[in-house]
């Protein structure tokens, strides 16, 4: 008996999730499939992620304690991306400190049920807040050790391939995963059903950890000082190392401008979702399910775009797409739009991923990939110390509304900026630099 077409095409879909690319021969199998997996159970984990200023503000959270969500990880970072930048360029394989990280922080999520488990509300919410100011040092260490391992086990020629299989197959589990946990928050009281949710999607805490720590890459290039230099030399020698490579400084101050903008949007959208639009826990479900689902599409269609357009066209698409959402959902007055908006939104997101990672490392000198990468991250959190702390005064000031349109209006301009630079030419491997 013939199988049906659509189950042949799931059956194929599946085999590819799970199989080197045929344009991405020199990716070693067994790491393509440890990547895929851990992928599984980070996006299992990280559905509680949206959820999580969801239950602090049903908790009666305000929106300055909202915002610490985003303040906290980014004044972490802005102290330590560095020291912790130039701790791990010493560390013979990052892969353990990459892995060890990875759990902490998705263990966070099965701790955050807990408290609100023991804890009355008032008490929950300074315990949810002190778990998550203790898992921004996990998670600084993520944020680093996660584009040096994705790129060391992609090869420079493979980046968009390794992650548009990883972030698809995220997304996949994201969606599902939305889809059963909105329904549980919709039929169970609160809070018993955000501890049951809490508690249950952190197991892929355990999954990502088991495939993650098997991950295997080559080890850093140790670096040797040969004279001890003083703090003020090698402070300064951090810098003239940063600023010499131009084209990584250009990037990222432009990815400072366009990030700005979401992060001023990120802790006024689910405030905005439950204040303003009476949004019940199974839209707000249906909005995490919309962005998840289509940024499957996303990926392969980006990635198909970067090989006939080339990824300077997809950089500027997204940008600009990306920017829009928060100006959409700023002028929208019911929840459906937002679902909608979200959906074509999760799409430009996907791209979004791609082309920063593949642009960033593509900048990146290899043998200093964790000290550069440590950089980027620190003026990210620049932008994510400022935002948290502007929204709660512009939207006391002029609204949510208002302030969602403006938050998109800064992502603009750093789309303009992207609009005004040249490309790059792409870094080969081992090749020292291409400022």
């Amino acid at each position: 008996m013939k199988t049906p077409y659509f189950f042949r095409q799931i059956s194929y879909q599946l085999y590819s999730w799970f199989n080197v690319p045929k344009n991405a021969p020199e990716m070693n199998r067994t790491n393509f499939r440890n990547v895929q997996i851990d992928a599984i159970g980070v996006g299992l984990a990280s559905t509680a992620a949206p959820f999580l200023p969801v239950l602090l503000t049903r908790l009666g959270a305000s929106t300055l304690q909202v915002s610490m969500l985003t303040f906290m990880p980014a004044m972490t970072g802005l102290i330590l991306a560095i020291p912790l930048g130039q701790f791990l360029q010493t560390r013979k394989n990052i892969v353990p400190w990459f892995s060890a990280a990875r759990l902490l922080v998705l263990s966070s999520y099965g701790f955050t049920g807990l408290i609100v488990f023991f804890l009355p509300q008032a008490a929950a919410i300074l315990g949810i807040l002190g778990l998550w100011a203790v898992a921004t040092v996990p998670q600084t260490v993520l944020n680093i050790t996660f584009s040096v391992v994705m790129n060391k086990v992609s090869g420079s020629s493979g980046r968009y391939e390794l992650m548009t299989h990883r972030w698809s197959l995220l997304g996949l589990t994201n969606a599902l995963s939305a889809l059963v946990a909105g329904s549980v928050l919709e039929k169970m009281p609160f809070p018993l059903n955000y501890q049951v949710v809490f508690i249950v999607l952190s197991i892929g805490g355990l999954i990502s950890y088991y495939f993650s720590s098997r991950i295997h890459i080559s080890d850093n290039p140790l670096q040797f000082e040969k004279v001890k230099r003083s703090v003020k030399e090698s402070v300064q020698g951090y810098f003239q190392l940063i600023m010499s490579e131009k084209p990584f400084v250009t990037f990222v101050w432009k990815r400072f401008i366009f990030l700005s903008g979401a992060a001023l949007a990120n802790p006024l959208l689910p405030i905005y979702y439950v204040r303003s639009l009476n949004a019940s826990d199974f839209w707000i479900a249906l909005i995490n399910i919309a962005s998840s689902s289509t940024v499957i599409l996303g990926y392969f269609f980006w990635m198909n775009q970067t090989r006939r357009r080339g990824s300077h066209l997809v950089l500027l698409a997204t940008t600009l797409g990306a920017s829009l959402y928060p100006i959409l959902v700023g002028i929208s007055h019911r929840v459906w739009p937002v679902v909608i908006f979200a959906g074509i939104n999760g799409i430009f997101q996907a791209g979004l991923n791609l082309v920063f990672f593949d642009e960033l490392m593509n900048r990146v000198p290899i043998d200093y990939s964790a000290t550069f990468v440590a950089a980027a991250q620190m003026l990210q959190y620049l932008s994510l110390i400022a935002a948290p702390l502007l929204a709660p005064w512009l939207s006391n000031m002029l609204g949510i509304n208002a302030s969602l349109i403006i938050a998109g209006s800064i992502s603009i301009l750093g789309f303009i900026f992207f609009f005004m630079e040249k490309q790059v030419p792409r870094r080969l491997p081992g090749s020292p630099g291409v400022s």
